[in-house]
């Protein structure tokens, strides 16, 4: 069983692409990397098909449709099931998450099932960002907790999973394909599975935009009253 696959999924991430590369090299350097795109147009895929070929650690899926960020990483993840990978770790591009990180994450796991990242264990972990998307963050962040019944940021990306003592199922029971597979996954999963987490600082994007959108903010709310009333006023 190979040790671990670290999947980046990606949008319109020409110049970071190389940069989260660089940095898992440096952390990580046994970790194979998969970058699914969801058909750039800015050159993105013109860098990852360089990596390739000055790297074998490099693998890529180029879908043709913008799919979702959630759709991404089910595919990663499964590709990463076939492929018989020990550890599967999931990372946004856009450099606020730091493969430095990683080492820490393969360490709690040992006692885990899952890893995740919290960005509300420690104060000012949410470097330079703007007061709308802090509110943004920390109101879903609650609203999660309350509607769900969590005290876990399940909201995040940044996370490891164990193959070897997870069903992928039940990763994938999630159906959401967007934004929402993130607090919805580990709704199901947290039923069955052990979720430990460890505390991250998360830097501002330097390059390139945000993909999340007003329309995601006020679908991802009625998809999570949605999912309060189907689970916590069953007949």
């Amino acid at each position: 069983m190979k040790k671990i696959l670290i999947i980046v999924p990606t949008l319109n991430e020409s110049g970071n692409v190389t940069i989260i590369f660089n940095q898992i090299k440096k952390f990580q350097k046994k970790a194979d990397i998969l970058f699914i795109d969801d058909n750039s147009i800015d050159g993105t895929k013109k860098e990852i098909l360089h990596l390739k070929k000055i790297s074998k650690k490099v693998f890529y899926s180029f879908r043709k449709n913008k799919k979702g960020i959630g759709s991404a990483h089910k595919d990663g993840i499964i590709w990463a099931y076939k492929k018989k990978y020990r550890y599967i770790c999931t990372m946004d591009c856009d450099g606020a998450h730091h493969p430095k990180d990683i080492s820490k994450m393969l360490k709690k796991i040992k006692y885990c099932d899952v890893v995740s990242t919290n960005r509300f264990l420690k104060k000012n972990s949410l470097v330079n960002w703007s007061f709308s998307r802090i509110f943004v963050t920390k109101l879903r962040f609650f609203l999660v907790q309350f509607m769900l019944g969590t005290k876990l940021d399940s909201s995040g990306a940044f996370r490891l999973y164990d193959s070897k003592k997870i069903n992928i199922k039940d990763i994938l029971y999630a159906k959401d394909t967007h934004y929402n597979f993130f607090w919805e996954s580990f709704f199901f999963l947290e039923k069955k599975y052990l979720i430990k987490e460890i505390s991250v600082t998360l830097p501002v994007r330097s390059l390139g935009k945000s993909k999340m959108n007003f329309k995601d903010i006020i679908y991802g709310f009625f998809y999570l009253i949605k999912t309060h009333l189907k689970y916590f006023y069953k007949k």
